[in-house]
Formats: structure tokens, C-alpha cells, sequence
């Protein structure tokens, strides 16, 4: 087995309201150094939820997306607040973002999105059994809520607005759950 680089040194090189980059100094096994640079997110991630309304209908959002400036189809997602556990998180995220809550919340899978620069972690999580609960959220605007049903995500991505990988993924994971287990 590989044995991790030593860290010789980290040092904060930009910051601002959400990104915060550091350059790390590292001494390799084999005694090459280099130097990296890497994105530091928040110590808990995010939560990325599928609330399905039915056994075959998933509710994604439509909103605006700055980094693409654009409109996508996407799931409901989040940070995860200090103290706050990742279901919880889910579950406020969902009536923040959707207006629903859920009785029933698994965490499926924990994604990274970019390891080799960033340290940013979303935790999947599988909302069922709906009921409607609204919490008031920091989105600057009402956000549409759009049922899709889940036998359809073939023609959800051939749509140009849902294009958000994490999304796809969850989608895409959740299906086979739960077609595997009826």
C-alpha cells in the first residue's frame, strides 16, 4: 500500500465567503516534493436529498445556478450546519427547498466532487414518506418544484437544464435501490 505524503506545510492563499484555497507543501515516500492547491468547504459537507412522493415520482427543483449562469433541474441540496446530523440536515433542507418533510430518511451514499483539489463531501439521502412542512430558506427567490417520474430519467437528461452530475448520480442510485428492492 501507497503510504500518504507527508505535510510539510499549509498555508491559506485565498478567501472569500465560500471558497477558502490553500497551498499545501508535501514530501512524497519516496522524498519528491511538491506543492498543491486545494478547496476547503465546510468541516460537514452537504446533503443532496431525492424526496420521492410516491414509489415513482421524484420532485426536483428548478434554480438559478451562477457558476453555469443558468436554470437547471436539480435535487434539493445544502450544507450541512454545525451540530447538525445528515439526516437532519435532509429533512430541513427538503422543507426549506420543497416544502415537504419526510418521515422515512436513509443517507445512501457520500459523494466527492473533485478530490484531487477539493475536499467537499455530499451525502446522498433518500426522503420518503412525504408530508407537507414548509421552513423559511436564504434563497433569494421561490423555487419551482417539478414531479418527474423516476422511469423517466433517460429524457430528464436529454434535457439541456439538468446537466449537475451529483444529481444524476443520486437519480440514477435510488432508481436501482428501489427497483431492487420490490
Amino acid at each position: 500500500m501507497t503510504k500518504k505524503p507527508e505535510i510539510l506545510r499549509t498555508e491559506t492563499i485565498a478567501r472569500t465567503r465560500i471558497f477558502h484555497v490553500e497551498r499545501i507543501d508535501l514530501r512524497f515516500s519516496n522524498g519528491q516534493e511538491a506543492q498543491y492547491e486545494r478547496l476547503q468547504t465546510s468541516p460537514g459537507g452537504a446533503v443532496l436529498i431525492v424526496p420521492m412522493l410516491d414509489k415513482n415520482t421524484v420532485l426536483l427543483i428548478r434554480e438559478y445556478s451562477a457558476g453555469v449562469d443558468r436554470y437547471e433541474l436539480v435535487l434539493p441540496k445544502g450544507r450541512i450546519e454545525p451540530d447538525e446530523s445528515v439526516l437532519d440536515a435532509a429533512n430541513r433542507e427538503l422543507m426549506e427547498e420543497v416544502g415537504y418533510a419526510a418521515k422515512k430518511l436513509r443517507h445512501i451514499k457520500s459523494l466527492t466532487l473533485a478530490p484531487g483539489y477539493a475536499n467537499h463531501t455530499t451525502h446522498i439521502v433518500l426522503a420518503q414518506d412525504l408530508f407537507a412542512q414548509k421552513l423559511a430558506g436564504d434563497e433569494p427567490e421561490t423555487i419551482e418544484v417539478l414531479p418527474w417520474p423516476l422511469k423517466k430519467i433517460t429524457e430528464l437528461l436529454d434535457r439541456d437544464d439538468c446537466t449537475e452530475a451529483r444529481s444524476i448520480a443520486a437519480l440514477y442510485m435510488v432508481r436501482d435501490q428501489l427497483a431492487s428492492a420490490t
